[in-house]
């Protein structure tokens, strides 16, 4: 399972946020549901800024469904006025069911027409007291009868996520692969149609956001320690890695946390 407490790079900045666990069935097609709520004064917006895990998001909101892709660099939305988000960051057995080609998703969304899923969030949202569990559950039950039963290539698209993203993740393609017991080729081939990037794409971008959360959390000034901590090869390895996605070096993005 891939930590939930990454991502968000301005933790302080953000509005109300919730992340909500998958169970069930809806477990093995879910990392876990975020849903943000944001009143924000007129003339003011609140920036939100991730750097976001390699993987599927389905998002429900006010105004429609939306499948959104992977991303190959840091993003940032500005939210205004009064609005909501119900989203499912989807593990790999779920993204056959919605999408052929998920690289053609990669650093872009699409529209989906799902009205009875909108409908179904939207009145849980509204609902007043535990709104967010149950348009979880409304959420689940839906993508659980989208997908149906789960075949043996989709669980195993699953494990590629845990090998590559969970405690004690491979830190090569080569790796990954022998802890499956597949080909590299075949590794790769499975990323394409689950994920939709490289399985050193999601290395990287693990790696990544560990050092993100390193550099956020950990009073230690010396980054080279943390750039030795995550296997890289060097402080300039990790300084090159944080500007090529984020745009800024490390000191740049830890003195900027205070703002």
């Amino acid at each position: 399972m891939v930590n939930s407490s990454g991502g968000v790079l301005y933790p302080k900045r953000l509005p109300e946020f919730h992340r909500l666990p998958a169970t069930g069935a809806a477990a093995d097609l879910v990392a876990w549901f975020w849903i943000p709520e944001w009143d924000i004064e007129p003339g003011r917006f609140s920036r939100q800024e991730i750097v976001g895990y390699p993987a599927l998001n389905l998002v429900v909101e006010h105004d429609g469904v939306a499948l959104s892709g992977p991303t190959t660099r840091a993003s940032h939305r500005d939210l205004r006025g009064r609005g909501w988000a119900v989203g499912a960051l989807l593990r790999p057995a779920a993204v056959a069911a919605l999408v052929d080609d998920p690289s053609a998703l990669v650093d872009t969304a699409r529209a989906l027409p799902e009205p009875s899923l909108h409908a179904d969030v939207t009145a849980a949202m509204a609902s007043g007291a535990g709104h967010r569990e149950r348009a979880v559950e409304s959420f689940s039950r839906w993508l659980v009868e989208r997908v149906g039963p789960l075949d043996d290539s989709a669980r195993q698209a699953n494990a590629l996520v845990d090998v590559l993203g969970g405690a004690g993740a491979a830190l090569t393609p080569v790796e990954a692969a022998t802890r499956l017991a597949v080909s590299v080729r075949t590794l790769q081939r499975m990323a394409h149609r689950y994920v939709g990037v490289s399985p050193a794409a999601m290395i990287r971008r693990r790696r990544l956001q560990e050092a993100a959360q390193l550099v956020r959390e950990d009073p230690r000034p010396d980054l080279a320690a943390i750039a030795a901590e995550l296997g890289y090869a060097d402080h300039a390895h990790l300084t090159r890695d944080f500007q090529s996605v984020l745009g800024l070096a490390p000191r740049s993005y830890r003195a900027g946390l205070s703002e």
